[in-house]
């Protein structure tokens, strides 16, 4: 019986091998059979994807003709990025000029595209619905184009996106409901469009959103209290709208907010005291609403703000004296009453209080308090004439002035047989003229840090163990009556402003025939020399460059916009920007600054720094902000390239064609240093182009400092774009775009 049952089993066992054998070789086939229809799917879907870009009329027809013999090849073209499959997943062509409708491109051929930026091109039409068959894109930027029709609720089956900018179009309509679909959203961008009707309400189920930009639009109804729960927000834009109602609490939920702006709507109610929850918070601008009550005395507590801006409301009772300290304060146009608070005029100007008729004290356009309401501090001219300083020039022993016009009792009883230098922005105690002698040793060549316009530079350790740097005039300079003036006229401007990038004047005298500013000591120096040092100029990294260009964007724009009047400061240039030891930058050397009366031609001589004056001051002799604008984008041209750009400069004002017109962002960048990171690489994309907009021949096409001001304050995640793919003429081409119309905060 056994022997039957092995020789039965025998064949069944070689029958079962031979059926894993042929079932093997049939899924060796199947699996093959699948790898050729995934293959010819593949390509399949490529050559679908070429002939849809092709047909859109946005690539030249050099590349078309290459894609005909081989379509694979449209992952090699311009903004165009493929996976490892030959699938599409990036379409980029940022200001191209390309012109036509979205329609043109037919969305159903790119199952994989990740992101989509089309922005600047002049694309007409509507969005349209098929954009929503995009289910894998997180970046979507249209923004700056000619678009119509409203927002396509399909928008809301991009359950992937996290960067929506559809900013500065012609877009109408209200937002669609269906935008709470985008939970993954962080950044939503609606501003300058037509947009009607209320916020949703729904939008706070956008809990990962932190910028949100619905500005410069017909938006009407309240703020809902649901955007209290976007609670990692940073940035809330909601100006120029029709907003009506209250500021809702719930907006002190959003602890890490830095910047609110709900300016220019029809706000009402009170400034809600959770505000003060927001201590990220350095931005905040109310202004041109119908806000009433009392100011917050929380607001400053808020040690990061900056900028308060409640100009143009309805507020009442008196100022707070927590609100001093803050850098930039706009109280202006209120019902503001009683008296300014002490230390105010130390930090700001009387048009900052402009509009406020129950106020009194510290300033001249006011009337005195009442008896026993009288300020500390005496009233301060706006600007001070040169006459009254020089009606204090022998005043005891050695005459020393100050900002503040103290009575002539005030000035003997502080004054020693060399003379005092006065305090000048709580600058810490009284330096004899002796000291100054002493600390430079009658201002020996070995204390020389530098020459300025129209004297030299010393540095300076007083007995108080603080170090200063000592602007004297040449003795041939001082008993010149022209010099003179320069020195006077640097007095006035610097006792008048206040910024953290402009240098601090700490005193000034004019002794037996000896004149000199006392300045606060930069340590590192001009930025020209630092710039031109080889060692020092690594050590000025991408970061730190970029920060002294915004400082000195932000600091002429205070000069342009919030003195009264404007000061120009003339001689814009590397050499006047100085650098503290952790290389921040200030603006110096005011003695060619010129305050800008709006009644006079303003016509002046020719003053300035070669290479930098623009080129219509040459020719007009007329003085206006945007000779400083010019300047600003030279310096900002100079701090990215390590030196002068000259031979750039020569290109744009020639029509012959020239090797730096063909060279990409990347090339003409310090090579001293590492290539910037991503990040940084978009504020130089960012700062290059606008330096080429400041530089337009024309003034008038230049933008404003305060323009520029605001586009760095507020500047956006931009799309990320390799400097090796940008060339100077798309730079330039894309800068005059801004200058016309695309500065997004003007």
């Amino acid at each position: 019986m056994a022997t039957t049952s092995i020789s039965i089993s025998i064949p069944i066992l070689t029958i079962w091998a031979i059926w894993i054998l042929l079932c093997g070789k049939c899924l060796d086939n199947a699996l093959q059979q699948l790898v050729v229809a995934a293959s010819g799917s593949s390509h399949a879907l490529q050559l679908k994807q070429a002939k849809a870009l092709q047909e859109t009329g946005w690539w030249p027809s050099t590349t078309h003709a290459q894609a005909s013999s081989n379509y694979s090849s449209a992952c090699h073209w311009d903004g165009i990025t493929c996976n490892a499959d030959g699938s599409i997943t990036t379409i980029d062509r940022f200001y191209q000029g390309l012109g036509g409708q979205l329609i043109k491109l037919n969305f159903s051929f790119f199952p994989n595209l990740v992101s989509l930026n089309l922005s600047m091109n002049f694309l007409t039409g509507c969005i349209p619905l098929e954009i929503g068959m995009l289910k894998n894109l997180v970046y979507l930027r249209l923004s700056y184009n000619m678009l119509v029709g409203s927002i396509p609720s399909t928008l809301g089956h991009l359950i992937n996106l996290e960067y929506l900018d559809l900013g500065g179009n012609q877009i109408n309509g209200s937002i669609p409901l269906e935008i709470w679909m985008l939970k993954n959203l962080t950044s939503l961008y609606l501003s300058s469009n037509m947009l009607v009707g209320p916020i949703p309400s729904t939008l706070g189920h956008l809990i990962n959103l932190e910028y949100l930009d619905f500005s410069q639009n017909q938006i009407n109804g309240s703020i809902p209290l649901e955007i209290g729960m976007l609670k990692n927000l940073t940035l809330l834009y909601l100006s120029s709208n029709m907003l009506v109602g209250p500021i809702p609490s719930t907006l002190g939920h959003l602890i890490n907010l830095e910047y609110l702006v709900l300016r220019q709507n029809k706000i009402n109610g009170s400034i809600p005291p959770e505000i003060e929850m927001l201590k990220d918070l350095s931005y905040l601008n109310l202004s041109q609403n119908f806000i009433s009550g009392e100011i917050p005395s929380a607001l400053g507590m808020i040690a990061p703000l900056y900028t308060l801006d409640l100009s143009y409301n309805n507020l009442t009772g008196n100022i707070p004296s927590s609100l001093t300290g803050i850098h930039r304060l706009n109280l202006s146009h209120n019902s503001l009453e009683g008296q300014i608070p002490d230390g105010y005029a130390l930090y700001h100007t009387s048009h900052t209080l402009n509009g406020n008729k129950d106020l009194c004290g510290q300033f001249k356009i006011f009337p005195p308090c009442p008896k026993g309401k009288k300020s500390i501090i005496t009233e301060i001219e706006t600007f001070v004439p040169i006459s009254i300083f020089l009606g204090f020039l022998f005043i005891g022993g050695g005459i020393f002035l100050s900002r503040y016009m103290f009575k002539k009792n005030q000035i003997e009883s502080r004054g020693s047989k060399n003379g005092n230098i006065f305090s000048i922005w709580n600058y810490d105690g009284h330096i004899a003229y002796e000291d100054i002698i002493e600390a430079t040793e009658d201002f020996d060549i070995r204390y020389c840090i530098g020459t300025g316009g129209y004297g030299s530079v010393y540095r300076a350790k007083l007995p108080s163990g603080n170090v200063v740097a000592l602007k004297k005039l040449h003795q041939r300079e001082a008993e010149n009556l022209g010099f003179y003036k320069s020195f006077i006229n640097e007095v006035r401007v610097l006792t008048e402003i206040r910024h953290r990038n402009i240098v601090k004047l700490h005193g000034f005298c004019v002794h037996k025939g000896c004149k000199f500013l006392i300045y606060e000591y930069m340590e590192r120096g001009s930025l020209f020399c630092v710039l031109r040092n080889v060692d020092e100029a690594m050590e000025l990294d991408w970061s730190k460059r970029v920060n002294i260009i915004k400082g000195t964007a932000h600091a002429l724009s205070y000069m342009h916009h919030e003195c009264i009047p404007t000061i120009v400061h003339r001689d814009i240039s590397s050499n006047n920007i100085l650098l503290n030891s952790e290389f921040q930058g200030f603006i110096s050397d005011f003695g060619t600054a010129k305050l800008l009366d709006p009644d006079s031609s303003n016509q002046t001589l020719v003053a300035g720094t070669y290479g930098y004056i623009a080129p219509e001051f040459a020719y007009t002799m007329t003085v206006t902000e945007k000779c400083n604008v010019y300047s600003f984008g030279v310096v900002a041209l100079e701090v990215l390239m390590g030196s002068h750009p000259r031979e750039l400069l020569s290109s744009l004002s020639s029509s012959s064609s020239s090797s730096s017109q063909n060279m990409m962002l990347n090339e003409i960048l310090d090579q001293r240093l590492l290539p910037p990171n991503r990040l940084i690489g978009q504020e130089i994309l960012l700062i290059a182009t606008i330096a080429f907009a400041c530089l337009h021949t024309q003034p008038k096409s230049r933008p404003t400092m305060k323009c520029v001001s605001q586009e760095f304050l507020f500047c956006r995640k931009l799309n990320v774009i390799p400097l090796t793919t940008v060339s100077l003429p798309q730079l330039r081409k894309h800068a005059s775009y801004m200058a016309g119309s695309g500065f997004t905060y003007c």
